[in-house]
């Protein structure tokens, strides 16, 4: 009898619900039982897990490999998913295989070169894939010579973390001055380039900032499964264009992607983003994780997750080829259950905890999490 695979996702995003959805619905029909630990009580993807448990807070990256190493002993981990804390736990990827656990993320040297967008970019620029132009900022002076070089060039700037994931901290810089325009309507990613100044003038501490003209659309997000060989097995590109998603195997946006996966190491699951500038596409960021929208790829017949999971038990999956590419599509809120807010937050312990059965949904509360997918008509 094959043994039930156990697979934990720490701190992960809510979107992450349906990534666990297709590990329990792989195509090997193979038994699998997920834990899930957060910082959040009521992130969905407690309730969606067979096992949970609130993780402690403000542990070192050091304290937190030893939490990890725990939950991995004390669970039977086979496959580790992280998210919070990648760099640390795959410093020490030797010590999980010790315990009898996969990690499911590339190596250290991978992780390190994509935590900073800077060193990244010249990185992948070494290999010829072409980038933006770009500017580490640091002070007022630098943002102020950065903007005027791109405005004279008839870009519009825009800024961002030199590290860090998503959208988080992205701004486009704006010459208009503040007013009830701002106010009104929702937020807006523009800010006036006065208030920027202003308030680096009054921080006790120097930004880090990557600043570039602002990119044009489609972007198009591929994601790729890598083996620990350094081969690409799956790569297809989610395109995104205003409301409308849908998917390519372009070769102006697969190729550079591939390059960067198999050059760099990216093992398992990661996302590489493109944006236009001018007629060409250039890479915007590097995901060396799962992509939140992931699961997405299922419209075109592919079960990422699992393929990785395999990869990660050392069971090859081959090359994963798309049998079609799913039609246009939107993305929109959908229901999850949460966990009854009467429940200790810390689950009992278990050895083999049986399948979670959800709450009726007058006894259960809901949340909504983005990325329910639904076909639009074309």
């Amino acid at each position: 009898m094959v043994s039930r695979v156990r697979v934990w996702l720490n701190r992960t995003y809510a979107e992450n619900v349906f990534f666990m959805d297709q590990l329990r619905r792989n195509p090997s029909d193979r038994a699998v039982a997920i834990h899930a630990t957060h910082g959040d009580p009521d992130s969905p993807v407690l309730a969606a897990a067979d096992t949970a448990e609130l993780e402690p807070e403000n542990l070192s990256p050091a304290g937190y490999v030893e939490y990890a190493l725990d939950q991995c002993g004390r669970r039977g981990i086979d496959v580790f998913v992280p998210r919070l804390h990648q760099s640390a736990i795959v410093a020490h990827r030797a010590e999980f295989e010790a315990a009898g656990t996969a990690v499911l993320a590339p190596p250290p040297e991978a992780v390190a070169v994509f935590h900073d967008k800077v060193i990244a970019y010249e990185a992948v620029q070494a290999i010829g894939v072409p980038v933006p132009p770009w500017y580490r900022v640091r002070s007022e002076g630098e943002l102020v010579a950065a903007v005027e070089e791109l405005e004279a060039g008839g870009h519009k700037a825009c800024f961002k973390p030199a590290s860090g994931a998503g959208g988080v901290g992205f701004r486009i810089i704006t010459r208009t001055p503040f007013s009830l325009t701002q106010l009104s309507g929702f937020p807006s990613p523009y800010v006036p380039l006065d208030l920027v100044l202003e308030a680096l003038r009054q921080a006790e501490e120097p930004v880090d900032w990557l600043v570039m003209p602002r990119l044009e659309q489609p972007e198009v997000s591929v994601d790729c499964l890598t083996g620990p060989d350094n081969r690409v097995r799956l790569a297809v590109g989610r395109t995104k264009n205003g409301r409308r998603r849908g998917f390519t195997l372009h070769e102006q946006w697969l190729d550079p992607a591939r390059r960067i996966a198999e050059g760099f190491g990216l093992h398992y699951l990661s996302n590489i983003q493109f944006r236009m500038f001018g007629d060409r596409p250039v890479l915007m960021d590097v995901n060396t994780r799962p992509a939140g929208g992931l699961h997405q790829l299922s419209l075109c017949g592919v079960n990422a997750p699992w393929a990785a999971v395999q990869l990660a038990l050392g069971e090859d999956p081959g090359e994963v080829v798309p049998p079609f590419l799913g039609q246009d599509y939107t993305v929109v809120s959908g229901l999850r259950p949460l966990r009854p807010a009467s429940l200790p937050q810390r689950r009992p312990e278990t050895t083999d905890p049986l399948p979670a059965v959800p709450a009726p949904p007058s006894a259960q509360p809901v949340d909504s999490v983005g990325a329910a997918a639904q076909v639009l008509p074309l």
